[in-house]
């Protein structure tokens, strides 16, 4: 079997931008073609496409106009080409079937001791799956203090238009300032197996999002199927 994987849907469409800004066809200040234009194209879910875009500008080669649409910026300084999963996660918006549970939950020892609370503290569990076409491609679990949840839609199963970034920050006033990842291959949970249909390794990701003063606001944890993704990072040697 190859070793070759597809990174996922909303890289590729990521990376078809990022190539015609490169080349000129998208020139600084131009704008982008609608979300319904990419759609359309590129052959992609407008999910896909929204998350493409939210991505493109928070790494700086776009800037988003609320009710007029996307403009090219070009490309950053030092621009590394790379998608990082748990930012990517509290990016997006969610389709009507994304999310899978939504409530109060006892900490696991493992998120309470990154949190920084006893085990079994109540916390906002945020369950959800992101699919690649017809293939769930990630199972996303994000979990939050009770201060940080309450007042707003994150303990509610109706899914969310903007991102849990954005939603956070317009409800909350919260900043995201840092985030620490780690990756590791780790054998899916049970429940992670019957979603992804398979109990090969996954790609698991566990991140802590933290505000100004380090203060960690949530865990992000990942299991993310290897045939469907793959991790590439560009960085300067000196």
């Amino acid at each position: 079997m190859g070793m070759e994987f597809a990174p996922p849907k909303y890289a590729q469409v990521m990376r078809t931008i990022q190539e015609r800004i490169e080349s000129g066809e998208y020139a600084p200040g131009d704008m982008l073609p609608s979300e319904t234009q990419l759609v359309r194209e590129l052959g992609v879910g407008r999910t896909t496409v929204v998350r493409a875009l939210q991505t493109l500008a928070m790494q700086g080669w776009i800037e988003r106009e609320h009710g007029r649409g996307s403009f090219v910026k070009g490309r950053p300084q030092n621009a590394a080409e790379i998608v990082r999963p748990s930012l990517a996660t509290t990016e997006q918006g969610e389709n009507a079937d994304a999310v899978l549970e939504a409530g109060r939950v006892p900490a696991p020892r493992h998120v309470a001791r990154l949190l920084g609370v006893a085990e079994g503290t109540p916390l906002i569990v945020r369950k959800r799956v992101a699919r690649q076409a017809d293939v769930i491609s990630a199972v996303e679990t994000i979990w939050l203090p009770l201060e940080h949840a309450i007042g707003t839609d994150l303990d509610k199963p109706e899914p969310l238009r903007h991102g849990i970034r954005q939603h956070l920050q317009a409800v909350k006033h919260l900043r995201f300032d840092h985030i620490t990842e780690r990756l590791r291959a780790r054998t899916p949970t049970p429940e992670e197996a019957e979603l992804l249909g398979s109990a090969n390794p996954v790609l698991g990701v566990l991140a802590t999002v933290h505000d100004p003063a380090g203060d960690v606001l949530m865990v992000v944890s990942l299991a993310l199927p290897g045939s469907l993704h793959e991790l590439e990072d560009v960085f300067k040697v000196s």
